[in-house]
């Protein structure tokens, strides 16, 4: 975990020094961030540059989180800093139809703690937001937001955030998200893009703005994309959802009504309504078993576990099968392989990382960070579509591969 934060810190330093050396453009076409696994926790975490002076903050990653909060202590401190005010139309934009003011009349929005559930209401605030500019190849230079609307929330809020992290960067489809915000503020496309690392020592990357993408050893990763479309709930409409019509288990059918996918960075695993994770789990076990896959003993918190070892006690890798979510119609699908489905969890053990969510979970699958990783994922606000890659291993590289030096 030191070594994780130290690195982030080191490439905090970098993006400093090089704003140093380079002239910063005066419109930014895409923006970059590092986004880092925090082994303990297995919360994705970045750094922002706030405040003035500027100050490195570590802050956690919810996809569908509606804005950026952090928790002021008594160590915030910021000339640059300003409240919003009740009744303002920065209060409007933020609470969409309905104003919140506190008794000195400045803007309060409530703030959710997603891991502890805990929530608090918050000032509404405005402080210099610094990220660095990218041509899609390395970093260029930093950028500010002289007024960058985030929340200021208590400190207690905090808690249970993996160490470190003094709030939650939110990247809703909300007016006040990060996405929106950034592309506001410089004028570009509003699109953003999420490549998660599974290592807590190289850190992911997500982009905002169009792309390049590229990653070492020079692979345009934008131009893998495949598009469906994203799907807004009226009661959640800051969360990022499609539609999938069915699952194959190697290219077998699994009996399922058309569903609503949810993708989140909150849930490590996937999690799927107890109907479908019942007809799931069947047709993969029998396709595994079909494959002299031998299963072994529950760990928990999975189910579904299988030996990594012959009868004659041979390593060997298991004939794991593949899984599709089919999206629009039979052409157009998610293809999760091993890497993405099955965990290891030691003894000679992999665990099929799908949890049963029980009758009524947020959507009936929810696809957590280990489905995630090492797949780039685009969001696209303007068009309202999501566009995916599957792994990225199979085009020989990884989400670490961003070159972060400049």
């Amino acid at each position: 975990m030191a070594s994780s934060q130290t690195h982030f810190f080191l490439l905090f330093l970098s993006f400093l020094i090089s704003d140093t050396f380079s002239e910063q453009p005066s419109t930014p076409t895409a923006l970059v961030l590092p986004i880092s696994k925090h082994a303990l926790t297995l919360q994705y975490t970045t750094i922002l540059s706030r405040r003035t002076p500027l100050v490195p903050l570590n802050v956690v990653v919810d996809l569908n989180g509606p804005f950026l909060w952090i928790s002021c202590d008594s160590t915030y401190n910021s000339s640059t800093y300003k409240s919003v005010q009740c009744h303002s139309p920065l209060c409007s934009l933020a609470h969409s139809n309905k104003l919140g003011c506190n008794h000195y009349n400045t803007c309060t929005v409530f703030s959710k703690n997603v891991f502890t559930k805990k929530v608090s209401a918050g000032e509404l605030s405005e402080d210099v937001l610094s990220l660095n500019s990218t041509n899609g190849l390395n970093p260029i230079s930093m950028v500010s937001i002289p007024q960058f609307l985030f929340s200021c929330a208590p400190a207690f809020l905090s808690r249970g955030l993996a160490s470190g992290a003094k709030g939650v960067a939110g990247l809703g489809h909300t007016k006040i998200a990060l996405p929106t915000q950034l592309a506001n503020a410089f004028n570009f496309t509003r699109k953003f893009s999420m490549c998660l690392s599974p290592s807590p020592n190289d850190p992911g990357v997500i982009f905002f703005g169009d792309g390049p993408y590229v990653l070492l050893p020079g692979i345009d990763i934008s131009k893998l994309l495949t598009f469906t479309p994203l799907i807004q709930r009226p009661r959640d409409s800051n969360e990022y959802y499609i539609r999938v019509k069915s699952i194959r288990v190697n290219g077998k059918q699994v009996p399922i009504n058309s569903s609503l996918l949810m993708i989140s960075t909150v849930n490590p695993y996937a999690i799927i309504e107890s109907s479908i994770y019942s007809s799931l789990t069947r047709v993969f076990i029998e396709e595994a078993l079909a494959a002299n896959v031998a299963r072994v003993e529950s760990q928990a918190p999975f189910d579904v576990c299988f030996s990594t070892k012959n009868t004659n006690g041979a390593m060997i890798r298991p004939g794991v099968p593949v899984i599709d979510l089919v999206l629009q119609n039979e052409k157009v699908f998610w293809r999760i392989f091993e890497i993405n489905s099955m965990v290891p969890v030691g003894n000679d053990t992999v665990c099929l990382g799908f949890l049963d969510g029980g009758l009524n979970p947020r959507a009936s699958i929810i696809l957590g960070g280990y489905q995630l990783e090492d797949n780039l994922l685009q969001f696209d606000l303007e068009s309202s579509r999501l566009g995916f890659t599957s792994s990225l291993l199979l085009r020989e590289t990884d989400c670490a591969s961003f070159n972060f030096t400049n």
